[in-house]
């Protein structure tokens, strides 16, 4: 299965993209930890290397990666949705 972003861990809410991602594309990520996919509509560019909301986060949502809170949501972030230091405040020096 190709595959446009990984997620670590299946309770990750943002995969990292292994190569650009264009707005209006479908995209499978992979969960790394078992195997399985899921598709969502890209709503925004997404840089090689950088992270795409794998649902829907809420203003204020503790963002997890790594299986880990990185971050809070300083804004809504749609599924398919670039995060970044533009919607995502860094919680490691809080």
């Amino acid at each position: 299965m190709a595959h446009g972003f990984l997620i670590h861990v299946q309770a990750d809410d943002v995969g990292v993209a292994v190569h650009d991602l264009s707005k209006g594309e479908q995209i499978t990520g992979i969960y790394m930890d078992n195997d399985t996919g899921v598709t969502v509509t890209m709503i925004s560019h997404v840089p090689l290397g950088h992270k795409v909301a794998v649902h829907d986060l809420p203003a204020g949502h503790a963002c997890i990666e790594y299986g880990e809170i990185i971050g809070r949501t300083t804004q809504p972030v749609r599924q398919g949705e670039h995060v970044h230091t533009h919607n995502l405040k860094s919680v490691r020096w809080a």
